[in-house]
C-alpha cells in the first residue's frame, strides 16, 4: 500500500475518533457468490479501543478539512492540524485491501464539510456506491448524511449504506448557534426527514415487490454532545424521546464533552470527558427503549438530572418506595421489569417458570436476579431483609453504596446499622 495513502489515514483515522455513533449493525446481509463480504445481523463488534469501544469497522474521514468553526470540533476551519483529504478511489481502495487482510467488517465513513454540504455528500456517496456497484462489496456499511444535503443524495446514499446517521451534536436550538454559529437544528432533521421517509418508502414497496431495494435497512442514528453547554439530562431525554419516536430511528449515542479547543472561552473548563453522566444517559436510554420508562419517569422538574453515584433504575425505585416490594410469583411482566437488579432476560424467564413452581430467593439467583439490589423491592415468602420500606430509601441507598472492604479486609469488622 503507497505511503501516502497511509499517511493519510493516520490523519483522517485520528480526526474520526470523536464521533461515537457507530456500533452494531442491526442488519444482516448474506454472502453470495461473486461477492465480496457479508454482514451479520448481530453486530460487528470484535475488538476494542482503548476507552473500550468495540469496533471492527474501518472508522475514517473521507477529509478533515471544513468549513465550519465549531466551537467543540478538532476539525475547526481554524485549528492549525495536519490536514487529508482521500480521493474516492484511494477510499475504495484501501476498504477493500482491509477487508481482504481481514482487518475489518465494515466501514464507517464521515466527513468534514468541504465547499458545500451537497459537493462533500457527493464524494461520500461516490465511495459507497463503488464498493457496492464495481466491487461488489456486501459488508456493514454505516455512512454520515452531511447536514443540509439535498433529499437527491440522501436517497442515493440509502441504496448503497446499511445505516445512515445526522449527528445533532447540542441538543437546544440556542446553544448549537452560540458555539457553532453556522448551523442550525433545521439542516440536521431535515435529512433525518429524507432517511425517515426512504425508509418507510422502501417498507412499502417491499411489500408489494419482493425484490425492491431495501433503503438503509438498519435505519439511522444520531449523536448529542453531552457536558459542552448547560442543558439538563432532562433536556436531553426528552429529546431522546422524541426522536425514538420517528420510525426510522435506531439509536441516539451520547458523548462526553472532549476538551480538544481548550482556548475557546464558550466551552466549558473540563479536565476529562463526563464519563459517569454519559454512562448514565446510555443507561437511561435503555430504560426507555427496553423496560417501558418514560422520560419524565426517570427525570423531572424535581430531578432534573441523573443521580451520578447510582444507575437511574435504582434511582426511581428508591424514589417510589410505595411501588414495592414487588411479589415476583404473581406481579406482572411490567412491574418486575422495575425492580432493581432484574433484567429483560431475568424478568421473562421469571414470567415463564412461576407457572411450574413457586420461585424462591435461590432460585432467582439461580436465574440471574442480582439479589444484593432485588432483596429489598420483592418478596418471595422467604427473604430475610427488610423491604425498601421497612428499612427506608435513605438506609437501603446507603447500603448499596458502600465500598467494599480491601482485598484481605478483616470483614467481622463491617457492620450495619438498621434503623430504629
Amino acid at each position: 500500500m503507497k505511503d501516502r495513502i497511509l499517511e493519510k489515514l493516520t490523519v483522517l483515522a485520528e480526526s474520526a475518533k470523536y464521533d461515537v455513533s457507530c456500533a452494531s449493525s442491526g442488519t444482516t446481509r448474506r454472502g453470495k457468490n461473486g461477492e465480496l463480504g457479508s454482514s451479520k445481523g448481530w453486530g460487528l463488534c470484535h475488538s476494542f479501543t482503548a476507552d473500550g469501544r468495540c469496533i471492527s469497522l474501518l472508522k475514517i474521514m473521507l477529509t478533515n478539512h471544513c468549513i465550519y468553526d465549531c466551537a467543540y470540533c478538532i476539525n475547526r476551519r481554524s485549528n492549525d492540524i495536519p490536514r487529508a483529504t482521500m480521493t474516492v478511489d484511494e477510499l475504495v481502495t484501501l476498504t477493500i485491501e482491509f477487508y481482504r487482510r481481514n482487518y475489518i467488517e465494515g466501514l464507517f465513513l464521515s466527513s468534514g464539510v468541504i465547499r458545500e454540504p451537497d459537493y462533500t455528500m457527493e464524494r461520500m456517496v461516490r465511495v459507497v456506491k463503488d464498493l457496492r456497484t464495481v466491487h461488489r462489496f456486501n459488508g456493514y456499511i454505516h455512512m454520515k448524511s452531511i447536514p443540509g444535503a439535498s433529499r437527491e443524495l440522501v436517497n442515493e446514499a440509502g441504496l448503497y449504506a446499511d445505516r445512515l446517521s445526522v449527528n445533532i451534536e447540542i441538543p437546544t436550538e440556542p446553544n448549537l448557534r452560540l458555539l457553532a454559529p453556522e448551523k442550525d437544528h433545521e439542516s440536521v432533521y431535515r435529512p433525518m426527514t429524507f432517511i425517515q421517509q426512504g425508509v418507510l418508502e422502501s417498507a412499502e414497496e417491499r411489500r408489494k415487490f419482493r425484490h425492491a431495494p431495501r433503503f438503509a435497512p438498519a435505519g439511522q442514528s444520531t449523536q448529542m454532545i453531552v457536558g459542552a453547554t448547560d442543558e439538563t439530562d432532562r433536556d436531553i431525554l426528552s429529546l431522546s424521546t422524541a426522536l425514538y419516536a420517528r420510525p426510522s430511528m435506531k439509536r441516539v449515542y451520547y458523548s462526553g464533552f472532549i476538551p480538544v479547543n481548550s482556548y475557546d472561552t464558550r466551552l466549558p473548563a473540563l479536565k476529562q470527558a463526563p464519563l459517569v453522566r454519559e454512562n448514565r444517559l446510555y443507561q437511561a436510554d435503555w430504560l426507555m427503549r427496553f423496560y417501558g420508562f418514560r422520560a419524565d419517569e426517570i427525570v423531572d422538574d424535581s430531578y432534573p438530572q441523573l443521580d451520578l453515584e447510582i444507575d437511574p433504575k435504582l434511582a426511581w425505585a428508591l424514589r417510589h418506595p410505595a411501588s414495592f416490594p414487588v411479589d415476583v410469583n404473581r406481579a406482572d411482566y411490567e412491574m418486575i421489569l422495575r425492580v432493581p437488579g432484574i433484567g429483560v432476560k431475568s424478568a421473562k424467564i421469571i414470567v415463564s417458570s412461576r407457572r411450574f413452581s413457586r420461585l424462591t430467593a435461590s432460585s432467582l439467583k439461580k436465574i440471574g436476579v442480582v439479589m444484593k439490589k432485588a432483596q429489598y423491592f420483592i418478596t418471595c415468602g422467604e427473604l430475610t431483609s427488610g423491604s425498601v420500606n421497612d428499612l427506608r430509601p435513605e438506609f437501603v441507598r446507603k447500603v448499596l453504596t458502600q465500598k467494599k472492604p480491601p482485598r484481605g479486609g478483616d470483614l467481622s469488622q463491617m457492620q450495619l446499622v438498621f434503623p430504629e
